[in-house]
């Protein structure tokens, strides 16, 4: 009896222990199941009575019904190539803004909308400069001009929407904000010689070139370009969206478009001043710190004389835009038709002054000379003359003699279907057949074998991808 009582109260123990060990998870996890469900109930709630979020969604939707049916998407046809891209509604007269890379080397443009209706469109003209085509296509029973956010400067953080045909998933939306303003990656300030992009981080892909980059109101705030991905932080290269990309500012788009719709042709704004080259000035003042363009010289009799600049002085804005380094104020300046006036904010002797000037005209042959001989150092390629006289291959180096096949010494007789006797002549005529915007060109040239035989050669003559978003099929 002794034993069973001593071992009576431990054996009651260890059942009621394995009685609880065995309860416990059943009443623990049943416990946990019951407080999660509340709180997804709550949350759920919470979302069901809150009415930010659904403004906010409403507005997205918003946004997408307002500027869906002013984008469109591009198909072209090349020298047996074919791309796709984007572009976007400018008048209700049929005319539509893509990029000058979009339709470079085009034979016939197609374009659909977001209805489904197809047309052929013309390019009426190209800007290489600043990457900018017009088109003009049927408008049909009518069509809807995007709304332009005219005389608003972008600001860093802005929510922006992109729009556009990205891997040719026609008519897509991305929604992000304004990473920064002025920005000049090298291989697209090399491309066209324009600089002072607004950079976000809206997903953008290739087929996007060409679309509309909207404000949150659904007003275009510029025009999709480029990406960058991270192999190259300097520059661009063709690939998936990154979180960086690039746009054409609205402003550029309002200077550039209404010229080659009326004329044809673009003139450019000329201030007459020289830059000092290297860092910018920094300057750091209560009310302002930030960087600015050091004027070195003024020019004699130019619209920045006229307009009282001197050289020290430091540019800082133009018409409110914040011009931090050479290239970006280069760029907004020649964006601006010539007669224009402007306003020019200016840094002296530590204080800041508001100067007017009315730009002049940059010569024309200046500007294309300037930028069609960096094209052809990218390409490898230099025209010259040989003893008689003729014009010939000067230069043929990497893409020019490993892809373009162009030897040193042949003798260069018609461009784009053009008889061409100067190295003048030559660059003229690639200009105008669109080598600045990748075009790709004709070339007739004369070589002689080891026996002294001549013979004609037809070549095809373009600069190297510039990687933008080609899309190419």
């Amino acid at each position: 009896m002794r034993r069973l009582v001593a071992t009576g109260p431990a054996l009651i123990v260890l059942l009621t222990a394995v009685l609880v060990a065995w309860l416990t998870p059943g009443v623990v996890g049943r416990a946990g199941y019951h407080a999660t469900s509340a709180r997804i109930t709550l949350a759920q709630q919470t979302l069901d009575d809150t009415s930010i979020l659904d403004q906010l969604n409403a507005a997205y939707m918003s946004v997408a019904e307002a500027v869906g049916p002013s984008v469109v998407h591009l198909q072209v046809r090349g020298m047996g190539e074919g791309s796709t891209g984007s572009g976007w509604v400018f008048d209700d007269k049929g005319h539509i803004v893509t990029n000058a890379h979009v339709v470079a080397g085009s034979v016939r443009v197609r374009v659909e909308f977001d209805t489904g209706r197809q047309t052929e469109a013309e390019v009426i003209g190209v800007d290489p400069f600043t990457d900018i085509a017009v088109l003009k296509a049927d408008p049909g029973a009518g069509l809807f001009p995007a709304r332009r956010a005219t005389g608003h400067i972008p600001r860093q953080g802005q929510m922006v929407f992109a729009f556009g045909s990205p891997f040719g998933f026609k008519f897509s939306m991305s929604k992000g904000v304004i990473s920064g303003l002025g920005r000049e990656p090298l291989s697209l300030a090399s491309y066209g010689g324009y600089t002072n992009f607004i950079q976000t981080d809206a997903a953008v892909n290739p087929g996007n070139s060409g679309g509309p980059l909207t404000d949150h109101k659904g007003r275009v705030i510029g025009m999709t370009v480029a990406i960058a991905t991270g192999r190259d932080t300097q520059g661009t290269i063709e690939g998936q969206s990154a979180g960086i990309s690039f746009a054409i500012p609205l402003a550029t788009i309002e200077s550039v478009v209404p010229q080659i719709i009326n004329t044809g042709e673009v003139r450019r704004g000329f201030l007459g001043i020289a830059m000092a080259q290297g860092a910018s000035a920094v300057i750091e003042q209560a009310d302002f710190r930030g960087s600015g363009v050091l004027v070195s010289s003024v020019e004699e009799g130019s619209p920045a004389a006229s307009g009282g600049l001197r050289s020290a002085d430091v540019i800082v804005k133009v018409n409110g835009q914040h011009t931090p380094t050479s290239a970006v104020l280069r760029a907004a300046i020649s964006s601006i038709a010539p007669e224009e006036k402007i306003n020019l904010s200016v840094f002296r002797q530590d204080k800041f002054l508001d100067i007017s000037v009315v730009l002049a005209e940059f010569e024309r042959d200046r500007l294309v000379g300037n930028e069609l001989i960096q094209a052809l150092v990218r390409t490898g390629l230099a025209f010259g003359e040989d003893p008689e006289g003729h014009l010939e291959i000067a230069r043929a180096r990497g893409f020019a003699a490993s892809v373009l096949e162009l030897r040193e010494g042949m003798r260069v007789t018609a461009i784009d279907g053009r008889g061409v006797a100067s190295i003048e002549e030559a660059h003229q005529t690639l200009f105008n057949a669109g080598f600045l915007s990748g075009g790709r060109i004709s070339m007739r040239v004369q070589t002689t074998d080891e026996n002294g035989s001549r013979a004609f050669r037809d070549l095809v003559v373009r600069t190297p991808p510039r990687n933008l978003p080609f899309n190419r099929r």
